[in-house]
């Protein structure tokens, strides 16, 4: 298998999510604004999607793909689709629960992630009716994850890759068409949310029957291979989640800020996670299956060679992206919400949190690469420890930023604590001799340095210089954004070229 053919392949099907998702967030800003509707959205969609990226994306597939892979090298077929059945039973039943008692519980919800909305008692009351209808999501996308995480290690990438479409057409559709249906209109993005996540599940059973693993769930709670798993995702909702966390956390503290401040954040957030999710994910995604392979074999080296090159390639993007990112915050903003009631306020606003959250992007990428390093080894410990200490940074440095800085100030402790965890993330995992650099390291970042100069240079003549105005029509802005995007990135790889870069270099081939 191509590992970088493999990464276009994902990266390419996240790309068409997270570009709906950047189309369904314009409809959902032009609609509703950045007011006490959106915030309590916001806040609300916060809770489910932090248990997914926790329970689902984060913990269990760190968890599971690791033992997953064990089975499919060293068990039959038949005792593999025995395991995913069993770990399919008590997951689902745990969701259940979790999901039932979710429901009951939103008016406490709020106590702990938004009380600063129990001063406004119709702001609280909508938070409350959009968890009620939102929360069994975590159910539908936590099964829908199990199955993605199957899929990948069985080398179907593209299908769980694009799965994710599915909630952002969901978003669009009732967005566009079916708000008036509903009392107060924005009830039908948490119905939206709802659907989304149904879909999502029953789109990859099919994809999960052609590979002959659609097992029946089995109730096995006292099976020791389950509890295995359990025992190993117990520590890892912590470890691997840390970044979701803190931005609970930041959310508690932005919901004492001005009206508009959790809205501002969201943005700014959802233009972070387009290059996190296209780069970062999309990376792990498919390095996890292979490092658990070389892990299980004891295949050391191999082992270092691929952490080698996973880390060289989120440089290679993730730099340019990271950059990129903060030098056309403006534009990207102006573009893709500043209609209807998203105001030019709202947009410099979001602005400020956007380029906070860039100083963290290339961290929070390499986080990606290198925690899987230690879960393919079934190592849980380690990560954990250095969780606790970037949870306690992060906290520290909100109180430190948000006096002075306001939303941007939150914003900025989660960049930065992005990358003190990949800081430390890399120490150990060179302390404990898991990863050797490969030789070339100086020559590859000091042209790094300079094509990342070059695509700089070029951004801001071109905003100098082009008579560009983003109050303008729609199209206008998309052809200006389109433009400098297209020049930066010309620019960017073109300077690679000419340093002696060649995509071959980077080929990589897993058996």
């Amino acid at each position: 298998m191509n590992l970088l053919k493999a990464l276009a392949a994902v990266s390419s099907m996240t790309m068409v999510s997270r570009i709906l998702g950047l189309v369904r967030d314009t409809l959902i800003a032009r609609v509703f604004g950045a007011g006490m509707a959106a915030d309590a959205f916001n806040a609300a969609f916060k809770i489910p999607n932090m248990l997914r990226r926790l329970f689902a994306e984060g913990a269990f597939s760190q968890a599971f793909v690791p033992i997953l892979g064990e089975y499919k090298q060293q068990r039959s077929e038949e005792e593999t689709r025995e395991f995913i059945g069993k770990v399919t039973g008590v997951l689902g039943s745990v969701l259940f629960v979790v999901t039932a008692l979710g429901m009951l519980a939103a008016p406490a919800i709020m106590w702990i992630s938004a009380p600063g909305f129990y001063r406004d008692p119709a702001k609280a009351a909508l938070f409350a009716d959009i968890l009620r209808v939102s929360f069994p999501y975590i159910f539908f996308i936590s099964l829908s994850s199990m199955t993605g995480s199957i899929l990948n290690s069985w080398g179907r990438f593209s299908v769980p890759a694009f799965t994710p479409t599915f909630l952002n057409l969901s978003f669009i559709v009732f967005a566009l068409w079916l708000t008036h249906y509903f009392n107060p209109p924005i009830m039908a993005l948490a119905w939206a949310v709802f659907v989304g996540g149904l879909i999502q599940l029953v789109w990859q059973l099919p994809f999960l029957k052609q590979i002959g693993m659609l097992a029946r769930p089995r109730f096995a709670f006292r099976d020791p291979e389950v509890w295995r798993v359990i025992r190993q995702m117990g520590p890892a909702i912590f470890g691997v989640s840390v970044a979701q966390i803190s931005l609970l956390i930041n959310s508690t503290f932005a919901s004492f800020l001005p009206t508009g401040s959790v809205s501002w954040m969201y943005y700014a957030d959802r233009l972070m996670e387009f290059p996190s999710g296209v780069l970062g994910v999309a990376l792990g995604t498919i390095l996890l299956p292979s490092l658990s392979k070389h892990a299980a074999s004891k295949s050391d080296a191999e082992f270092s060679v691929l952490l080698d090159w996973g880390i060289r390639l989120s440089l290679l993007l993730a730099v340019p992206a990271t950059v990129g990112l903060g030098i056309l915050s403006g534009p990207l903003l102006s573009t893709l919400f500043m209609y209807g009631k998203f105001t030019a306020h709202d947009a410099l606003m979001s602005q400020q949190a956007v380029i906070a959250y860039s100083f963290g992007l290339l961290g929070l990428i390499l986080v990606k690469v290198l925690a899987p390093g230690f879960y393919a080894r079934q190592d849980i410990k380690t990560p954990v420890r250095i969780a606790v200490i970037t949870l306690c940074a992060t906290q520290a440095m909100n109180l430190a930023f948000v006096f002075p800085l306001k939303h941007a100030g939150l914003a900025l402790s989660i960049g930065l604590a992005s990358c003190l965890n990949a800081t430390l993330l890399l120490i150990k995992l060179r302390q404990r001799g898991i990863y050797q650099p490969l030789p070339g390291w100086q020559s590859f970042l000091v042209k790094l340095a300079c094509a990342i100069a070059a695509m700089a240079a070029v951004l801001l003549l071109c905003e100098w210089w082009l008579p560009i105005n983003w109050h303008g029509h729609a199209l206008a802005r998309v052809g200006w954004l389109s433009l400098l995007v297209a020049a930066g990135a010309a620019a960017y790889f073109t300077a690679l070229f000419a340093l002696g870069f060649r995509p071959r270099d980077f080929m990589r081939r897993e058996a």
